[in-house]
């Protein structure tokens, strides 16, 4: 398959902008049997037509053509801020890889590659993007900007990141989120990829931390990223199997299927009280799979765009 010609023997993507830039083109290519059917030859332009709006700006040519109302938005109407913050752990380098294919990804890998799909569709919405890279430092910042020299330089950081291995300090997340939160001052539409891997201690922490990014009118969306067939269904065979916890070090030796049952129902619930949570506090949470498609990644944007706008 072509795409998968595009990623590199040691888990770096080699051109992770061209890969980036054909799955963006196959769903905008899509969107045109979708509800969101419109978005794709003109999107970056164009908004539906709210009744009690004025009339001044609709675009009565695509209404002969197509028979709906939209009107034409500008361009500093169109320009959005948008920030991406990346959990950059060691667990979001699970499962490991000495080689990644476009279906094989691990948590950072399918994160680096989902964040250049939003940049490349930021770009065609002529939006800023800015990136924060935390693990147990604060590892990268860069504030929204447009500008291809600016996006491809957050996409070789995003390349250099999957590259550089990761210590076995435990991520104290909540601290770099507070820090993350001071520095965006004005309205952005935040995308947070993580694991969200913390103990019970933190994690009224780290929601206090999600409450600050929700400052200044920011909207906040928390992708959890997650290897659903291992890290949910816990699906490792019969097998005994060798578990090491990768931010301690810590080894296990046991059979998965003897405590398969215990450990669902303990993450089920842990899963269920972040959604909650999510909820109670007007974040918008989004489960993302390693296993499937960038798509739900992208309507997000869309949706989020639609509202923030």
């Amino acid at each position: 398959m072509q795409l998968e010609q595009e990623l590199h023997h040691s888990g770096k993507f080699v051109n992770l902008e061209l890969l980036a830039r054909q799955v963006v083109e196959g769903f905008i290519s899509g969107l045109h049997k979708s509800p969101f059917h419109g978005y794709s030859s003109e999107f970056a332009e164009h908004k539906v037509y709210n009744p009690g709006e004025s009339t001044r700006h609709i675009d009565w040519k695509l209404f002969a053509k197509t028979d709906k109302l939209f009107t034409r938005r500008y361009e500093e109407e169109t320009n959005l801020r948008c920030h991406l913050i990346i959990d950059n752990s060691a667990s979001m380098h699970f499962p490991g890889k000495s080689r990644q294919s476009l279906q094989d990804l691990n948590k950072i890998g399918f994160t680096a590659l989902a964040s250049a799909c939003l940049m490349q569709i930021l770009k065609k919405q002529r939006d800023s993007v800015g990136l924060s890279i935390y693990s147990d430092t604060y590892e990268y910042y860069a504030p929204e900007k447009g500008g291809d020299r600016h996006r491809r330089m957050l996409l070789h950081v995003l390349e250099e990141a999957l590259g550089r291995p990761k210590s076995k300090n435990r991520t104290s997340t909540y601290t770099y989120l507070h820090q993350i939160a001071e520095k965006l001052k004005r309205r952005s539409l935040i995308f947070f990829f993580s694991d969200m891997f913390q103990d019970e201690v933190e994690e009224e922490k780290l929601f206090e931390a999600l409450r600050h990014l929700k400052y200044n009118k920011h909207e906040l969306v928390l992708f959890h990223v997650l290897d659903k067939q291992k890290e949910f269904d816990f699906n490792f065979g019969e097998e005994p199997h060798r578990f090491t916890d990768v931010e301690t070090g810590e080894k296990i030796d046991l059979y998965a299927d003897n405590v398969k049952d215990s450990y669902f129902e303990e993450v089920k619930g842990y899963f269920n009280r972040l959604k909650l949570k999510c909820a109670q506090y007007g974040i918008k949470y989004v489960e993302a799979d390693i296993n499937e498609s960038f798509e739900k990644i992208l309507l997000t944007y869309l949706v989020e765009r639609q509202k923030f706008v």
